[in-house]
């Protein structure tokens, strides 16, 4: 079977708009993650090399490293997303009286919030290496650097509705509880973040 990752990009959104049941919301996070941590990427490369920022060449070069690691990372998360996507909407087709029925839903639900959290986690590290691509980078791609960092927003806050709606089915409480911690967590530190990048690039291009 095809992966997700080597559809076209028109098939891709095609069977996302459609009623299948994945790609969904999570694959969809991880690949705008992947799209924000690729921009970000690029103007590290645009940055790279250029006499001007010889003094962050060393920076430049590590952040592209993990960059291209994490894009890769992400990348592979959408398809993961659709493999723990499977057994959860083969569950939810198991009659309610049937006994086992309960054991297999919690174990499904406990995989699909596994991808998501994932999710957020790569796409928190994907802010921060925009913070440093803004701070560090070409000013001639800035604009791209914020970008990168509201593009790893809005994808951690996708993963995040998509670890709540799976959490709030979990039988375990405690377990959803600490889940939807985690990602609470995850979100209350690094969203503000993506926002102060930018509005430090948007007052950068107006010369505030």
């Amino acid at each position: 079977m095809e992966k997700m990752m080597e559809k076209p990009c028109t098939e891709f959104l095609s069977v996302l708009a459609s009623k299948a049941a994945v790609p969904g919301g999570g694959g969809a996070a991880a690949l705008v993650g992947a799209a924000g941590v690729a921009l970000g990427n690029m103007v590290g490369c645009l940055t790279e090399g250029k006499k001007k920022y010889a003094a962050v060449e060393a920076d430049i070069q590590r952040l592209n490293a993990r960059a291209g690691e994490l894009r890769r990372e992400l990348e592979g998360l959408v398809e993961a997303d659709a493999e723990a996507f499977a057994p959860l909407a083969k569950a939810y087709s198991i009659p309610k009286d049937d006994p086992a029925r309960a054991e297999i839903m919690e174990k499904a639900l406990d995989a699909a919030c596994a991808v998501p959290l994932e999710i957020l986690e790569k796409c928190a590290e994907g802010v921060a290496l925009a913070e440093e691509y803004a701070a560090k980078g070409s000013v001639l791609a800035v604009s791209d650097a914020g970008c990168a960092a509201l593009f790893c927003k809005a994808a951690m806050q996708a993963a995040g509705l998509n670890v709540a709606i799976n959490t709030r089915l979990m039988a375990d409480r405690e377990k959803a509880a600490a889940l939807d911690k985690k990602a609470g967590a995850l979100l209350a530190e690094y969203s503000p973040r993506a926002d102060a990048v930018y509005t430090q690039v948007n007052g950068q291009l107006k010369g505030e």
